[in-house]
């Protein structure tokens, strides 16, 4: 099994630091989706990080429907997602909000370094902007009120944030401060200083 893209991708990196947790061996091909795009398009056509080639050859992408795929596989003791009505609600409510956050802080990536000065649209990146900090609001509140064990390891909650806040530290710094937060930045440090973590270096 192959898990193809780049750990610099908070999509990839999640995969990778979940099947980890998971007991699951996988080998991790780092293709970049705009270094390898020709490479990456024998693979999957589509070119989309995280995809992951199963034994039969069939391509699963998107980190959350490849992590579902697992969750449904692995026994009790290696989920990383609760299994009752509330705790999941709990522990969905975190990953949109971290993913929502992520997927704009990507946005404001792509137009820094993907689009011509001359083109940006400011009321566009504003939105995106008012988007994103309401989100790592919202996200900080909820953390608070999520257990982030599940039979003793961090939860899908509680990796995806750290992932996630990682990724926003290191790209959009200037936009969300870590200063404005408590939770989050202490979260993040926690996960980053575990050995499964340091296996998948996001940089």
């Amino acid at each position: 099994m192959k898990l193809i893209g780049m750990l610099d991708s908070p999509y990839v990196r999640r995969v990778a630091i979940s099947l980890d947790l998971m007991g699951v061996s996988f080998e991790h091909v780092p293709l970049s989706v705009f270094g390898a795009f020709e490479a990456f398009s024998t693979i999957n056509p589509v070119v989309k990080a995280p995809s992951l080639v199963l034994e039969d050859g069939s391509v699963l992408m998107d980190s959350t429907l490849i992590l579902d795929y697992f969750e449904a596989l692995s026994p009790a003791d290696k989920q990383l997602m609760p299994r009752q009505a509330m705790p999941l609600a709990a522990s969905l409510r975190t990953l949109g909000l971290a993913l929502a956050a992520c997927d704009k802080a990507v946005q404001i990536v792509y137009e820094r370094q993907l689009r011509p000065v001359e083109t940006r649209h400011q009321p566009w990146l504003d939105r995106v902007t008012g988007q994103l900090l309401a989100a790592c609001r919202e996200w900080e509140a909820q953390l608070a009120r999520t257990p982030a064990l599940v039979h003793g390891r961090p939860d899908q909650a509680a990796i995806t944030s750290a992932v996630a806040w990682s990724f926003i530290q290191l790209m959009v710094a200037d936009v969300v401060r870590a200063d404005d937060f408590h939770l989050l930045p202490r979260h993040a440090a926690r996960l980053e200083e575990t050995e499964v973590f340091k296996r998948y270096p996001q940089a």
